[in-house]
């Protein structure tokens, strides 16, 4: 018998089973009223989290009519300031160029959600500072305790550990599951998938 493909599955249950509703609910409350202002949603993750973000972009334009961008989508920029400004600063000067303003919002994708004593996602936590200064709303979905993000956000999903040795393979695994049901959300979706 495979315990492990077993344990992981059984892992997942427990994870969905302990999520917090009102989280997602309230995720999807400013999502809302971002929407109704004609706000715009910036998506931020590094690692897989930087492809989830990419997924998600495409799921809130075409489901809910959100206008949403991920800077990580755009190689050249995202490598040029990296070797000019340094990785701490990718986003941060991104998000001054495309004006982000009170009526929008970044939606962080992490594992640990930055963390700045430890130097991880120091790049979101530079982030994070200049929609506060802005006045922008911040949601994330995130694993263990959330970090800088939890700290900072006006919402957030903190996914629950269940198994220490398996914090980001669950995490990445559900802010898809999570990003997901929320475009999929009657208050939410606009327009149908496919299938």
């Amino acid at each position: 018998m495979d315990t492990f493909t077993k344990n992981h599955l059984n892992e997942t249950a427990q994870i969905a089973n302990n999520i917090s509703t009102q989280s997602i609910l309230d995720i999807i409350n400013i999502l809302l009223k971002l929407r109704n202002d004609k706000g715009r949603v910036f998506f931020l993750g590094v690692g897989g989290s930087a492809a989830n973000a990419s997924h998600a972009v495409n799921d809130f334009r075409k489901l809910a009519n959100i206008e949403a961008y991920s800077p990580t989508d755009n190689i050249a920029e995202l490598t040029a300031r990296t070797n000019d400004e340094g990785w701490k600063n990718v986003f941060a000067p991104w998000l001054k160029t495309s004006k982000l303003s009170e009526k929008d919002c970044l939606f962080i994708l992490s594992v640990g959600g930055g963390d700045r004593e430890k130097g991880i996602s120091e790049n979101i936590c530079e982030a994070i500072d200049f929609a506060k200064l802005v006045n922008a709303k911040i949601v994330g979905i995130v694993g263990r305790d959330g970090g800088y993000t939890a700290r900072n956000a006006n919402a957030v999903v903190i996914i629950p550990v269940v198994n220490e040795l398996a914090i980001t393979p669950h995490t990445e695994s559900f802010q898809e599951i999570i990003w997901h049901l929320i475009v999929s959300h009657p208050n939410l979706k606009v327009n149908s998938t496919t299938w």
